[in-house]
C-alpha cells in the first residue's frame, strides 16, 4: 500500500474516532440539568411561574434543603403564595406572600396585604426537610395549589426517572456512545497495525538496484 493510500485510510479512521466523541460529548449536554435546578447542595435557587391560567408552574418541585424559590408572576393576574398551615413540616417556618406568620390573617388581609402584582415576585428559603403544600388565595377554588418536597440531596429522592446516573456515574444513552467511540478507536489501531505489518506493496520489499 502506498504512503498516500494508507494515510488517508488512517485519516478517515481518525475522523470517525472524532465524530464519534463528537456525539458523545453531545449526548452528555442533553443530560444535564437545565435553568437554574440541578444537584450540588443548598442554595441553589428555583423558579415557580404564576400565570394568567391560574396555575403555578411547576406545581410540584422537588428541592434540597437551604435551596430558594422563587414564584414570579409572569401574567398580569393578581396572586398570592399562601402556605397550608396544617400541611407543612412541623419545625418549618410559615410563609406567605405579605409576610404573614399564619394564614387565617393571610386570607383576611388578602388582597390589601399579600397580592403579587404582575411582573412582581416573592421568595422564600427552605431550611425544613418535608412536603409544603401551599396555594393562591383568590384562586385556590379554581386549584391553584402548589407543592414543594424538600429532601436532603435531590439524586437519592428522585428513586429513578431522567436523572438515575449509571453505576460509572454517566447518563445511561451517553454511556453506550462513548463505548461505540472507544470500539472505532480499536478498530482503527487494529487496521493501522495490519496496513503497517502486512500492507506493503511486493514492489516496496525488492531491494536490488534499478528500476
Amino acid at each position: 500500500m502506498k504512503r498516500r493510500d494508507f494515510l488517508r485510510a488512517t485519516g478517515g479512521s481518525g475522523g470517525a474516532v472524532a465524530l464519534g466523541s463528537g456525539v458523545a460529548a453531545g449526548q452528555e449536554g442533553t443530560g444535564t440539568a437545565t435553568g437554574t435546578e440541578g444537584g450540588g447542595g443548598g442554595g441553589t435557587t428555583h423558579t415557580v411561574d404564576m400565570t394568567d391560567s391560574l396555575v403555578f408552574d411547576p406545581a410540584e418541585l422537588t428541592i434540597e434543603a437551604g435551596d430558594t424559590v422563587v414564584w414570579e408572576n409572569v401574567g398580569s393576574v393578581g396572586h398570592s403564595v399562601t402556605a397550608y398551615e396544617d400541611n407543612i413540616p412541623e419545625e418549618a417556618d410559615f410563609f406567605a406572600s405579605g409576610g404573614f406568620d399564619a394564614e387565617q390573617p393571610a386570607r383576611d388581609a388578602y388582597p390589601e396585604q399579600g397580592d403579587i402584582p404582575g411582573g412582581e415576585s416573592y421568595q422564600h428559603t427552605f431550611e425544613t426537610l418535608g412536603t409544603y403544600e401551599y396555594f393562591c388565595i383568590p384562586h385556590e377554588s379554581v386549584g391553584m395549589i402548589g407543592t414543594i418536597e424538600v429532601v436532603e440531596e435531590i439524586e437519592e429522592a428522585a428513586g429513578g426517572g431522567e436523572r438515575e446516573l449509571h453505576s460509572i456515574g454517566a447518563p445511561i444513552h451517553p454511556h453506550w456512545v462513548g463505548a461505540a467511540t472507544i470500539l472505532m478507536m480499536f478498530v482503527s489501531l487494529v487496521f493501522t497495525f495490519y496496513v503497517l505489518k502486512y500492507g506493503e506493496s511486493p514492489n516496496t520489499g525488492n531491494t536490488g538496484g534499478g528500476d
